[in-house]
């Protein structure tokens, strides 16, 4: 298995452009199940799971086509199957975005249990609940999700918490509903947006993009388009978060900076102050941090929550960011119970840090980091300690890169292009 090899302390210096993001590019492939005519898209990230779910489709009669490194051309015309393959589902958490096209296309779907990152318990509740109040019935059968619908019906649907998958979900089924779907506390994300912008152009009629209660007013068929997915927001925060404390400067070309303003109200708490020029950030890393107290003079909280609060899946490269900073910072992760187990790493490379308990942490910083060997326990986590061994004293080794490769395109050429030193061995 694939591994990285890190000289680290080499100050980064120069220009990158972030992928496409990745949480757009897999709702909006399966979306193109939802229509027999030919969907493309541009700026795809070809990462692991953009590549598995391309599998997946495949596997199911979908013609895939690439041209270039970053257009897809996706056609639907022959699906022929219901059941999506069980190993490749395995392998991905987003599987799960096949029940809504699947229910709305074909009217039935054995969906394997899907897989993705071990981070903490994800449920699906709010996904069954929401394709039943449309009219699907759901039942679990040996390992697989067996769903059944003869034509959803437009309703209001009640989401008990704003899951992300399950508003793309019930988007991708309530599009060609009879009558008009409201959903209540959907998720707002820039990605969900991203998806219907897309449904749009594919002839969809959704409102309220970007708000908490879309309408869904359902159509009959839907047609092929172009569509372009954003840049990711989570490779930003990133990199964002890695040239604050890698001593050089960093500019970020194509960022999609009017998604980010509260993401950077949230990093300047730690110091993180990057400079705005039209859609490009540029980040000073030469500059101390000085992690903020708040007004009555206590430690600073971060903490994470659903759009526009700050990202779930920014905290680990935030908490790396924060181990450079001059003072103390507690993060509060209410989301998943086994984000934070990551930060043992961090300590073995020298980092202060109290681990409270499964959802708070305590930095204070600055701390000498020293190169050590990690495996990459996700996606996020694994791009964090790329992070810390960046800039870490000394050769370290992250083993089980491929974590790390299901979310960030081509993240070791763009690092090293900027000037860190990072072998990839077999």
């Amino acid at each position: 298995m694939s591994k990285f090899i890190i000289e680290g302390g080499a100050p980064l210096n120069g220009t990158v452009r972030p992928s496409g993001n990745k949480n757009e590019a897999l709702p909006v492939l399966m979306a193109c199940l939802l229509t027999t005519d030919t969907v493309t898209f541009e700026r795809v990230p070809r990462i692991q799971d953009v590549l598995t779910v391309c599998l997946i489709l495949e596997e199911m009669g979908v013609e895939v086509r690439w041209e270039g490194d970053e257009v897809l051309h996706l056609t639907a015309k022959n699906v022929n199957t219901t059941k999506p393959s069980a190993i490749l589902c395995a392998d991905i958490r987003a599987s799960i975005l096949l029940m809504g096209p699947m229910l709305a296309r074909m009217g039935a779907i054995e969906l394997p249990l899907p897989g993705g990152d071990v981070i903490g318990a994800r449920r699906i509740d709010t996904h069954w609940e929401g394709i039943e109040t449309l009219g699907g019935r759901l039942r679990f059968q040996e390992h697989k999700i067996v769903g059944e619908i003869k034509r959803a019906k437009g309703t209001d649907v009640y989401m008990d918490e704003p899951s992300v998958t399950a508003t793309e979900n019930l988007l991708l089924l309530a599009a060609t509903a009879h009558g008009t779907t409201v959903l209540h506390n959907a998720a707002s994300e820039p990605h969900v947006v991203g998806l219907c912008n897309l449904l749009n152009a594919m002839g969809a009629r959704i409102e309220g993009l970007g708000s908490n209660r879309l309408t869904i007013h359902g159509v009959k068929d839907l047609h092929g388009a172009r569509h372009r997915i954003g840049p990711d927001f989570m490779e930003v925060g990133s990199l964002l978060c890695l040239g604050a404390i890698a001593g050089g400067k960093i500019r970020i070309e194509d960022a999609g900076v009017k998604d980010l303003r509260f993401v950077l109200k949230t990093l300047s708490r730690l110091g993180i102050n990057p400079t705005i020029s039209g859609d490009c950030l540029e980040i000073d890393g030469t500059r101390p941090m000085v992690i903020k107290k708040e007004v009555s003079g206590r430690v600073s909280s971060i903490y994470s929550g659903p759009w526009p609060a700050y990202p779930t899946d920014l905290m680990s490269v935030a908490i790396v960011a924060a181990t450079q900073g001059i003072g103390t910072c507690i993060f509060f992760e209410k989301m998943f119970e086994g984000r934070m187990f990551f930060t043992d790493k961090l300590m073995q490379m020298g980092a202060n840090i109290v681990l409270c308990d499964p959802h708070r942490v305590v930095i204070t910083g600055p701390g000498k980091l020293i190169g050590s060997r990690m495996s990459s326990p996700d996606v996020r986590a694994g791009m964090a300690l790329l992070m810390a061994a960046v800039i870490a004293e000394g050769k370290s080794t992250i083993d089980n890169i491929h974590q790390i490769e299901r979310g960030y395109m081509a993240i070791d050429r763009k690092l090293v292009s900027l000037g860190a030193q990072i072998k990839r061995e077999a």
